[in-house]
């Protein structure tokens, strides 16, 4: 008989996500290690460029009164599903790219002349600004959401921890630790996190997205 393979998600997935998994006799556990909420934020003083790197700070400018002036202006994003985003509610995306790091170096060798706003959240990396500062890039920054940790203890033992943020990993680690279990996360940043926790057994999707990271899940599991 095949072993019951058990797996935790340190996000809530949706119902078609966490059916991948189960179709492929996978036991799922899912809890929400972190958690997003909007700020009141004003939009005093916005540039010509606007920079998003997550679906939460669209979410967050999608509620804002003033969303609409913000429509002519040109976006830079990271992320497929950030810039499909923004496309579908009328933004116009001129660049996306998979991480921070790459859309920061873009910015810098094609778009160095531009002035940018930065909407982040409470806990962005440095990437970007740091980026921009370096090349001399004119730029401000509008924290426009706040991410919450909410660590839980587990008491059951996993075979695999599936990863989606530095923030989540931080969270992770404030309750427990990890010894041989084998760490799926969406991207380099993540998969950075964890190794700065001596973490070993890590694998990164080959897109920086949920379904390419179940995607790794099932690739690895496969029977």
């Amino acid at each position: 008989m095949t072993k019951q393979t058990n797996i935790l998600s340190t996000k809530k997935l949706l119902s078609n996500q966490k059916e991948l998994l189960v179709e492929a006799l996978i036991s799922v556990s899912e809890e929400d290690f972190i958690e997003t909420k909007i700020k009141n934020f004003e939009l005093s003083k916005v540039y010509d460029n606007l920079i998003f790197t997550s679906q939460n700070a669209v979410q967050s400018i999608l509620q804002h009164p003033k969303c609409d002036e913000l429509k002519t202006k040109s976006v830079f994003s990271v992320g497929m599903k950030t810039k499909d985003l923004l496309t579908e509610n009328g933004f116009d995306v001129v660049a996306y790219t998979g991480y921070a790091s790459d859309l920061a170096e873009i910015i810098s060798l094609v778009y160095s002349s531009d002035s940018f706003t930065f909407f982040t959240g409470n806990l962005r990396r440095d990437v970007v600004p740091d980026t921009l500062k370096e090349n001399g890039i004119t730029f401000n920054e509008i924290e426009v959401y706040e991410t919450n940790i909410t660590s839980k203890k587990t008491t059951s033992k996993f075979d695999s921890i599936l990863f989606f943020s530095p923030s989540g990993v931080q969270s992770y680690f404030k309750s427990n630790t990890i010894k041989d279990e084998m760490c799926f996360c969406i991207g380099e940043t993540t998969a950075e996190a964890l190794e700065n926790k001596k973490v070993k057994n890590i694998m990164i999707a080959d897109k920086p997205s949920v379904e390419n990271v179940i995607e790794a899940v099932l690739e690895y599991y496969k029977r």
